[in-house]
């Protein structure tokens, strides 16, 4: 893996990053968070979450 140096000037979008995916993962159960990169720069973020249904046996 290579190393990167952060500019910082990128440290707030970096905080703001953070701070969204940490949104995301408030009151999900099950389910995944996907980020997107493209030239080494964040431009998507995905919430996926699912719904589990238990049934009771009888």
């Amino acid at each position: 893996m290579a190393n990167h140096v952060e500019n910082s000037h990128n440290k707030p979008q970096h905080l703001e990053i953070a701070h969204q995916i940490s949104q995301m993962l408030e009151g999900i159960r099950f389910g995944s968070i996907e980020i997107v990169v493209h030239d080494s720069k964040v431009v998507q973020i995905e919430r996926k979450e699912k719904l589990r249904l238990e049934h009771s046996s009888k």
